[in-house]
């Protein structure tokens, strides 16, 4: 008598990672870096007749609201469970400080001079990570980091007098915003949106405690206009993290140093600024110096964060 024959199990097919879509990275992240820069001429020419305490805290609002369903789905306990609260506090208030500082320089300087300064953040991380995260960096990385200076010192002007409060409250944000990245390195495993939503609430609770002094009443126009200016960071933000979910962070990333030419763009045309020869000499080094540094941690395999953007 013929048995009948086992039936072999239909293999199942594995489902596909999603493939990498290059092109499409870059062009979110060109579109991010593109409403980033358009977002700080705004604050910039808001600040004209608003504090920046009553600008954080307006642009804050406006993120929070948009942010808030997100939030409430997400629920309290994830941002009481975050791992190392400690960190989590100074990671926010660093968060807040170097945002702060950021758009108090930007109300003196002009745009392109107060980016510069930012472009340098991932040499200030390679220099910061031997010390805080006890990291090993070879002869050549250090090599870029020392150029990397230079192009800092140059952005600066290389006189006494140039030395303005406003150039370097904008030189202690930049090194803020590379310990801020060096600590979301070590809290990688938080989700994201706690970090977003941490980094928004603190600016906020920044912009309550100092928009009393010298609150200006807005008009409705400049309502909608400050209101739109929190809006647009979220907006920007969300098209990066898109970019880098499309595509790989050594494609992308490197397009982020294309906020230096919107910063001269919408510096000349919105406030008449001409970027200096040191301006631009240094900006050149700071982006050669920091290509340079991605470029190996690349070849390395180990990555790290270098975008010089904040919510």
């Amino acid at each position: 008598m013929m048995g009948f024959a086992r039936a072999r199990p239909i293999p199942r097919s594995r489902p596909k990672a999603n493939p990498d879509r290059p092109l499409a990275g870059i062009g979110w992240m060109l579109a991010g870096i593109a409403i980033f820069s358009a977002n700080d001429a705004l604050g910039k020419w808001l600040l004209l007749d608003y504090p920046v305490g009553e600008l954080l805290l307006i642009r804050s609002a406006a993120a929070l609201i948009v942010l808030a369903p997100f939030l409430w789905n997400t629920g309290v306990a994830t941002f009481i469970t975050a791992p190392q609260p400690a960190l989590q506090i100074v990671r926010i208030t660093l968060s807040a400080l170097e945002v702060a500082m950021f758009f108090w320089a930007v109300s003196y300087l002009p745009l392109a001079d107060a980016v510069t300064f930012y472009l340098a953040g991932p040499i200030y991380v390679t220099a910061l990570s031997v010390v805080l995260l006890g990291e090993s960096v070879g002869w050549r990385r250090w090599s870029a980091v020392a150029a990397g200076f230079v192009g800092v010192l140059l952005a600066l002007h290389p006189s006494p007098a140039s030395f303005t409060l406003p150039a370097l409250i904008a030189l202690g944000g930049s090194i803020f915003f590379a310990v801020l990245m060096i600590t979301t390195r070590m809290l990688r495993r938080t989700p994201d949106l706690v970090l977003i939503g941490g980094q928004v609430g603190a600016t906020f609770m920044l912009g309550a405690a100092f928009a009393p002094f010298g609150w200006v009443m807005p008009s409705l126009p400049d309502f909608l206009l400050l209101s739109l200016f929190g809006v647009l960071s979220i907006v920007a933000l969300a098209c990066v993290n898109r970019s880098l979910k499309l595509a790989p962070a050594s494609i992308v990333v490197p397009y982020q140093y294309t906020m230096i030419v919107w910063a001269a763009v919408f510096g000349y045309a919105v406030f008449g600024d001409v970027p200096n020869l040191f301006t631009l000499a240094g900006a050149i080094i700071i982006i050669a110096a920091g290509l340079y540094i991605f470029w190996r941690e690349h070849m390395r395999g180990q990555p790290k964060s270098t975008s010089p953007l904040h919510p």
